[in-house]
């Protein structure tokens, strides 16, 4: 079965491919969808991961006839923030008008995230990483999919190792961030990882083996 991926973020492709490999059954193939960078994107207006999911299956299974097209929508939400920064992860600094020019996107969400919970203690830094997956074939929903992990946000970042959120974010079972394990072991905690599990036994309990 191939599976066609909405994104062009290599670090979320990895993760889908290496929960992919763990899978038993018949092989499955992820690869990026053509000519992604080329295709403006829909706007993801929805107020939640799954919502925002299913937009960008549907609208990009539409341009591949016939290919199942597989899009995510996945972040971090933190409870002393209300759930932020929730479906606006990629785009917090941005939102939060966080000003860092010289910074990479992600190192501008991480100091942006810190800066929001200046004032929180460690024991009330709890939070969660969630991951939404819908699978579409031509502008129809197949199936759908999630996946979520429990963390802690640390003061300051550790580990190298990982992307987004993940040199902050604290698996309190390991002792180590997100970005301080190894591939084997993020792969068993991962939201991304759980998530696409998920998506593919859902998709074999409604009979669909192929692409």
């Amino acid at each position: 079965m191939v599976l066609y991926v909405a994104t062009t973020n290599k670090g979320k492709l990895g993760d889908f491919s290496a929960a992919a490999a763990t899978l038993h059954g018949e092989p499955i193939t992820l690869e990026p969808l053509p000519g992604l960078k080329d295709i403006p994107a829909p706007a993801e207006d929805e107020l939640t991961f799954a919502g925002n999911a299913r937009i960008k299956a549907l609208f990009y299974s539409q341009l591949a006839p016939e290919a199942i097209v597989v899009a995510d929508d996945s972040g971090l939400e933190v409870d002393a923030l209300d759930g932020a920064p929730g479906v606006r992860s990629a785009r917090y600094a941005d939102d939060m008008h966080f000003d860092a020019p010289t910074l990479s996107v992600d190192e501008r969400n991480n100091g942006c995230l810190l800066k929001a919970l200046t004032d929180i203690a460690q024991p009330l830094r709890n939070g969660r990483y969630r991951c939404a997956l819908a699978a579409a074939q031509n502008g129809s929903l197949i199936a759908e999919g999630d996946g979520s992990v429990e963390g802690e946000i640390l003061f300051v970042p550790r580990g190298t190792n990982g992307f987004g959120y993940d040199p902050l974010f604290y698996l309190p079972a390991l002792d180590r961030t997100m970005a301080e394990i190894d591939a084997a072991t993020k792969l068993s905690v991962s939201h991304r990882g759980r998530a696409f599990r998920s998506l593919i036994e859902n998709m074999q309990n409604i009979g669909l083996k192929r692409s």
